[in-house]
C-alpha cells in the first residue's frame, strides 16, 4: 500500500515558486531561423491547423498527469513549450487558469465580451408575500401576543392595574389560539415555549397586582408544574410572597424553602433575598429563634442593612442584651459602597472637569447614593433608640454606649444626633432639666450642631412660655447658622409672642427664602398677616400652604376663618365642609358650620350641624344653649329640658340653667314638676329674686298656702336690692366729678374696648332673649345665639408654630406642630 504513496520533496516546502527565473532555450528567438519546424510552419499552412486537443481539452491519454503523488514528468506541447503546472528541473509550479476570465465558447460564436452578465437584464421581481398562508397568520398572531404583553407591562408601570390585567388576559387568549394553530400545521416541538412562559408569568403578576391572589396562585401552579419550562421553580418565591400577603405564614415558609432548594448556589444574591424573606416570615409568626438563625447566616455570608436591623429586632424581642450589642456593631460595620463626597468637589479649575462634576453631582446615581446613606442612617438611629434603654441599667448609659460605638464607625456624624435624641428621651420622661442640660452641652460644638441644639432649646422654652430664654437661644441658633430656617422661625415666634407682628413677619420671610418648603414659617406668616388685618395676603399664604399640605385641618380652618373675616360666608362654609371631610368628628368645626348656617338663616342645616357637634362633644355650653333655644322656639319644650339639665350639670353654680329647666316644665303644662324644680332652686339659691317671683306666681295660680311665705321673702329681697342700688347710686354721684374728667380718655379707648366687649354684649342679649329671666313664657330669639370657635386641633390656634429640630411627641404638642418635625441637619 505504501508503494503508491509519494512524498513531496522537502526542498519544495522551502520555496513553492522556485524555477520561475530559470532560462528556457525554447524561448530563444534568435535561434528561430535555424528551427526547421518553425520555418516549415511559416512557409506552409501547417501552423494554422488546430491542435489535436482543441476539441476535447482533457483528452491527453498518452500524457501522464502530474499530481502531488504521481509522476513528475513534464508535459510538452506540440511546439515543445512546457505546459502550465509542469515540472521544470524537478521543481513543481502551481497551476493557473485554463481559460481566461470571461472566455466562453459563446465568444467563439461571435458573442460580445460581458464578464459581469449585464446583458441578461434586471433581476426578476421578488415573489409577493402571501398573507393568507398559515405560516404568515401564525407570525402575525405571535407578533400581536408580544405587543399585548408589552402593553400590559407598560400599563402596570403607569399604575393602571385594571388595564394591565385586561391586556394580560387578552394576550393569554390569543396565545392559546396560536398554540392550537401551530399544532394543526407543525409538530408540537415547534411551539414557542418562551412566548407561552412570558404570557403566563405576566398574567400571574397582573393577578397578584390586582390582589386576585387565588387566580395568581393557580397561574403560577400551571407554570411550575410544566416540566418543559426551565427554571420555573424559582417562581415559588412569588407564590410564597402571595401567601405572606394572605398571612398564611406556614405555606409562605414552605414555598420559600422549596424555591431555595431549586436555586443553585451560584445565584448567591437571590438565595440571600429568599432567606431574608424566610426570616421576616418567622418574625411575623413570633418564631424569633428561627428568624435569628436566618439573619445570622445572611450577616455571615453577605451582610446588608435590612438583615442587620431585623437581627437587632429579633434579639430585642427575646431580650438578649449582649447579642443586641453585637448585632448593633455588625449593623454599623455594613459597608455602604458609595463614593465619598470629595469626589464631587472639583480639584482644579479645568472647565471640562468642572462640567463633568456638575453633571454627575445630582444625577440618578448620586441620588441613589444619597437614598442609600439616608436609609442606613435611619436604620442605625432607629436601632440605637430601640436598644439604648434596655442594654444597660439606665437609658442614659445605653445612649452613651451607642454614641461611643457610632463615633468609632463611618457614621461619626450620627453621634450628635443620638445625643439630641437622648435629650428628647429626657423630655418624654418629663425630666425637663436633664433635657436642657444635655442640649446645653452642644454650645461648644461646631456651628451646625450648636444651631440644632439651640433651636431645640428655644423650642422648649417657648413651650414653657419663657419667651426671654426662648429668644436668647433663638439668637444663638441664628448666629451659629444664619441659613437655618427652624432657628429663624423660632426667633419670629418669640417676637410674635411680644406683639411685634411686622418684625416677626420679616423673620418668617427670611426663613422661607432659605427654605421654601418650611411649612411652619409659611403658616406663621399667614397668622401674622391675619393679626395685621392684611386678609388678602394671609389668604394667599394659607392657599399656598394648602397646595403643599392637602389634608391639614389647621390650614383648612384658617382659610375658612379668613373668608369669614372677609364676610364671605359661602366660601367659609365650603372650606369648613372640606375640613369636616378630613376630621369628621371635630365638634368645634361642626358647631362653626352651624353658626354660619344660622347667620345665613338656614335653621334646618344649622340644627343638623349643631346636633352632630353635640353628639361628639356634649359638654359645649354654647351648643347646648343653641339647641335648647331652638326647641323652645319650635314649641318643643320637653326636648329642650334635657339640654338645659345637662348645662346645669356642667355649670352647677349657674342658676340660669335650672331656671330654664323649670320654665320649660311650666311651658309644657307640667306645673307640679315646675313647682318642685323652683323649690329646689330656692333651697340652693335662697337669695334669687327671679326664683321667688316664679314661686309666688305658681303658688297663686295653683292656690297653695305657701304663697304668703314666698311673697314675704320676695318683698324682703326686693327691699334689700333697693337699698343696695341706692348705695351704689350715691357712690356714683360722689365720684361723678372725677369720672367727668376721665371721659375724654375713656372715649378714645372705646374703639379698642368695643371688640373686646362685643362677645359679652352678645351673651347678655342671649340671656335676655331666653325664657326664665324676666319673661318666662316668651320664646327665645335664635338670631342672638352665638357660638365661638376654637382651633379643632387644640385651644391655641392663633399661636405661631414652632420649628423643633426633633420630634418631641405628637400627643403633647399637636397644636404647635404642622406636619413632620424637622430632623437635625
Amino acid at each position: 500500500m505504501m508503494q503508491n504513496v509519494h512524498l513531496a520533496p522537502e526542498t519544495d516546502e522551502d520555496d513553492l515558486y522556485s524555477g520561475y527565473n530559470d532560462y528556457n532555450p525554447t524561448y530563444d528567438t534568435e535561434e528561430l531561423e535555424n528551427d526547421t519546424a518553425f520555418q516549415q510552419a511559416v512557409r506552409t499552412s501547417h501552423g494554422r491547423r488546430p491542435p489535436i486537443t482543441a476539441k476535447i481539452p482533457s483528452t491527453a491519454v498518452t500524457r501522464p498527469i502530474a499530481t502531488g503523488y504521481g509522476s513528475k514528468t513534464s508535459l510538452a506541447s506540440s511546439m515543445g513549450r512546457p505546459m502550465t503546472g509542469a515540472i521544470q528541473d524537478g521543481v513543481s509550479r502551481p497551476m493557473t487558469a485554463v481559460r481566461a476570465a470571461g472566455f466562453t465558447k459563446a465568444a467563439l460564436r461571435g458573442s460580445a465580451f460581458d464578464p459581469l452578465g449585464q446583458s441578461r437584464g434586471p433581476a426578476p421581481p421578488l415573489e409577493a408575500k402571501n398573507e393568507d398562508s398559515p405560516e404568515e397568520k401564525i407570525r402575525q398572531l405571535e407578533k400581536k401576543v408580544n405587543e399585548l404583553v408589552e402593553e400590559s407591562c407598560i400599563a402596570n408601570s403607569c399604575g393602571d392595574l385594571k388595564l394591565a390585567l385586561e391586556k394580560a388576559k387578552d394576550a393569554g387568549r390569543k396565545e392559546r389560539v396560536l398554540v392550537r394553530q401551530r399544532e394543526q400545521i407543525t409538530t408540537p416541538e415547534n411551539i414557542n415555549l418562551d412566548l407561552t412562559y412570558s404570557v403566563l408569568f405576566n398574567l400571574a403578576s397582573q393577578y397578584s397586582a390586582n390582589e386576585m391572589y387565588a387566580e395568581a396562585l393557580n397561574t403560577y401552579q400551571v407554570i411550575v408544574k410544566n416540566k418543559m419550562f426551565s427554571n420555573a421553580g424559582r417562581l415559588k418565591v412569588n407564590m410564597g410572597n402571595i401567601y405572606l400577603k394572605q398571612r398564611n405564614y406556614s405555606k409562605a415558609i414552605k414555598f420559600y424553602r422549596m424555591a431555595l432548594d431549586q436555586i443553585p448556589s451560584v445565584h448567591k444574591e437571590m438565595r440571600i433575598k429568599i432567606m431574608q424573606n424566610i426570616g421576616v416570615t418567622f418574625i411575623r409568626t413570633g418564631q424569633y429563634s428561627d428568624a435569628i438563625n436566618s439573619f445570622e447566616h445572611i450577616m455571615g455570608m453577605a451582610p446588608n442593612l435590612k438583615a442587620g436591623f431585623n437581627l437587632i429586632l429579633s434579639y430585642f424581642a427575646i431580650g438578649d442584651r449582649e447579642k443586641m450589642k453585637k448585632a448593633f456593631q455588625k449593623l454599623i460595620a455594613v459597608p455602604l459602597e458609595i463614593d465619598e463626597d470629595d469626589k464631587y468637589i472639583s480639584p482644579s479649575d479645568d472647565p471640562h472637569t468642572n462640567l463633568v462634576i456638575e453633571a454627575i453631582k445630582n444625577d440618578n446615581l448620586r441620588q441613589m447614593e444619597r437614598d442609600r446613606k439616608a436609609m442606613a442612617e435611619k436604620y442605625i438611629m432607629t436601632a440605637a433608640k430601640l436598644i439604648a434603654p434596655v442594654i444597660e441599667t439606665s437609658f442614659a448609659v445605653g445612649y452613651d454606649w451607642c454614641v461611643e460605638v457610632v463615633k468609632a464607625s463611618q457614621y461619626v456624624e450620627l453621634a450628635n444626633d443620638l445625643e439630641i435624641n437622648k435629650a428628647i428621651t429626657y423630655l418624654r420622661q418629663k425630666d425637663f432639666n436633664q433635657a436642657v442640660e444635655t442640649l446645653k452641652m452642644f454650645e461648644k460644638k461646631d456651628s451646625r450642631v450648636k444651631s440644632a441644639a439651640a433651636t431645640n432649646l428655644s423650642f422648649l422654652y417657648y413651650l414653657e412660655n419663657e419667651f426671654a430664654q426662648a429668644s436668647s437661644y433663638a439668637d444663638l441658633a441664628v448666629n451659629s447658622d444664619r441659613y437655618n430656617p427652624s432657628a429663624l422661625t423660632n426667633k419670629g415666634n418669640t417676637i410674635f409672642a411680644n406683639g411685634d407682628f411686622e418684625k416677626a413677619a420679616e423673620f418668617y420671610k427670611e426663613a422661607l427664602r432659605n427654605d421654601s418648603s418650611c411649612t411652619e414659617a409659611l403658616y406663621n406668616i399667614g397668622l401674622t398677616y391675619k393679626k395685621l388685618n392684611r386678609l388678602d395676603e394671609a389668604l394667599d399664604c394659607f392657599l399656598k400652604l394648602h397646595a403643599i399640605l392637602r389634608n391639614s385641618a389647621q390650614v383648612l380652618y384658617q382659610i375658612a376663618n379668613v373668608y369669614e373675616l372677609m364676610e364671605d360666608p359661602n366660601q367659609a362654609i365650603e372650606w369648613l365642609m372640606q375640613l369636616i371631610s378630613v376630621v369628621p368628628t371635630d365638634s368645634r368645626a361642626l358647631s362653626k358650620l352651624g353658626e354660619l348656617y344660622d347667620s345665613e338663616g338656614d335653621k334646618s342645616q344649622a340644627f343638623q350641624y349643631y346636633c352632630e357637634s353635640y353628639r361628639y362633644f356634649p359638654s359645649n355650653i354654647e351648643v347646648i344653649e343653641w339647641l335648647g333655644a331652638y326647641y323652645i322656639d319650635t314649641q318643643f319644650c320637653e326636648k329642650a329640658i334635657q339640654y338645659f339639665e345637662r348645662a346645669s350639670l356642667i355649670q352647677p353654680t349657674q342658676v340660669k340653667w335650672q331656671l330654664m329647666v323649670a320654665s320649660c316644665f311650666r311651658r309644657s303644662g307640667n306645673y307640679q314638676k315646675a313647682l318642685d324644680t323652683y323649690k329646689d332652686i330656692h333651697r340652693k339659691f335662697p337669695e334669687n329674686v327671679e326664683c321667688l317671683r316664679f314661686l309666688v306666681r305658681l303658688c297663686t295660680d295653683i292656690g297653695l298656702k305657701e304663697v304668703q311665705e314666698y311673697a314675704t321673702k320676695l318683698k324682703r329681697l326686693e327691699k334689700m336690692k333697693e337699698i343696695r342700688e341706692q348705695r351704689i347710686k350715691s357712690g356714683r354721684d360722689g365720684s361723678g366729678g372725677s369720672r367727668g374728667k376721665r371721659e375724654g380718655s375713656a372715649s378714645s379707648d372705646s374703639g379698642q374696648n368695643c371688640s373686646a366687649s362685643s362677645k359679652g354684649e352678645r351673651l347678655s342679649a342671649r340671656l335676655r332673649a331666653l325664657p326664665g329671666t324676666n319673661e318666662p313664657y316668651e320664646s327665645s330669639s335664635n338670631k342672638e345665639i352665638d357660638a365661638s370657635y376654637v382651633d379643632p386641633l387644640g385651644p391655641q390656634i392663633e399661636r405661631p408654630k414652632t420649628a423643633a429640630k426633633k420630634r418631641i411627641d405628637e400627643d403633647d404638642f399637636a397644636d404647635e406642630e404642622l406636619g413632620d418635625d424637622l430632623l437635625p441637619e
